[in-house]
């Protein structure tokens, strides 16, 4: 029997699995991303640099920082800027505020879908406390325009840097009680381990990144493998395990969230003087030339691919995502898998549909 699974349905937001099932199991399946953001990158040929900045972290409205990142690295390495060490701090404290409110939606989406509504409450709620931070220090709400080339838009107020400080100590406490109310959950257990399993060989075999790459064994991280900005700077690991299933995928979430803590607690005690951005002016020509920028996003590596003629305008732009690489995965995860588990693998993948149809 052939169903669609979606794109109405509450298990798959505003996207549509095609499910060939015989019985409970699913013989064959076909992702249908659909469309939601696509001309993204086409339009951005028509803005100049600086007006691209709100309009890129559309597709990624929970991450908007993580999105903007390569794009504001690229078109500083095609300027030749040098951005002040002030700015550089603030780019990676609201990369990683954003990183954990990205964290908290995927786990409490994915808390919801097996069962535990608890989860969704409180990562919901809890996610408000980093939302007020960000908007603290970037003055918007839910998508900053915060990094921006040259550096970021305004400097943190002085009492945002004192309220960061609480609100890493008062996290680290938090993410202790999920540990005990959620992954430690026998009901979680069995909704979520060996369901889905993505070994490490196919997880390279199918470009796999991100929490998704990193639960099936692959410690790849951008932030460690090619330090951009000042992440050389700071202490932190690459959460990674090894089981590769719907459980191992959700707690690297919370491991990096933990790691993401430490990153801003370092970044604020330690945040140099100056100023925080170059002065670029609103339409600012780039010169000739392409440049590749990658950094390491929500759900794994993000990328872009900058031409420049030289113009006020990107001639060509180009993004890579990671819920475009980690789609990939899911007809093989859902091959002989109950129908009821669905949800789970593929909100386990943290996917996010506009990101990937931009």
């Amino acid at each position: 029997m052939a169903v669609s699974l979606g794109p109405q349905h509450p298990g798959a937001g505003h996207f549509r699995i095609r499910l060939w099932l015989d019985g409970d199991y699913v013989v064959r399946s076909e992702p249908d991303p659909g469309y939601v953001h696509r001309g993204e990158e086409k339009m951005s040929e028509y803005r100049n640099y600086i007006q691209n900045v709100p309009h890129l972290e559309r597709p990624v409205i929970l991450d908007s920082s993580n999105i903007l990142f390569p794009y504001a690295l690229g078109v500083d390495e095609l300027m030749g800027s040098k951005i002040p060490p002030r700015g550089q701090y603030l780019r990676v404290i609201m990369s990683e505020i954003n990183r954990i409110i990205s964290h908290m939606y995927f786990l409490a989406i994915q808390g919801y879908f097996m069962g535990h509504t608890t989860m969704i409450t409180w990562c919901m709620g809890d996610r408000d406390f980093w939302i007020d931070l960000g908007e603290r220090i970037g003055g918007a709400r839910v998508t900053f325009a915060y990094v921006i080339p040259g550096g970021v838009r305004n400097d943190i107020p002085e009492y945002a840097i004192d309220k960061g400080l609480k609100t890493c100590d008062w996290f680290d406490k938090r993410m202790d009680e999920y540990e005990k109310i959620f992954f430690d959950n026998p009901m979680v257990h069995q909704r979520s381990d060996r369901v889905g399993v993505l070994s490490k060989e196919d997880a390279i075999a199918f470009g796999t990144t991100g929490t998704v790459a990193r639960a099936s064994g692959l410690a790849f991280d951008v932030r460690k493998d090619e330090p951009y900005s000042s992440y050389g700077d700071f202490e932190f690991k690459t959460p990674m395990l090894t089981q590769g299933d719907s459980w191992a995928r959700a707690y690297v979430a919370l491991l990096d969230m933990r790691e993401a803590v430490k990153i801003i607690r370092q970044a604020l005690k330690k945040l140099p003087q100056g100023s925080v951005r170059l002065k670029l002016g609103p339409q600012p020509r780039v010169p000739a030339g392409e440049v590749y920028s990658r950094t390491e996003g929500a759900r794994g590596e993000m990328s872009y691919y900058i031409i420049s003629d030289g113009s006020p305008r990107p001639y060509r732009l180009k993004i890579g995502v990671p819920s475009a690489k980690n789609l990939r995965v899911l007809p093989h995860l859902l091959k002989g898998v109950h129908v009821a588990d669905i949800p789970v693998i593929y909100w386990g993948l943290n996917y996010w549909p506009v990101e990937a149809d931009r």
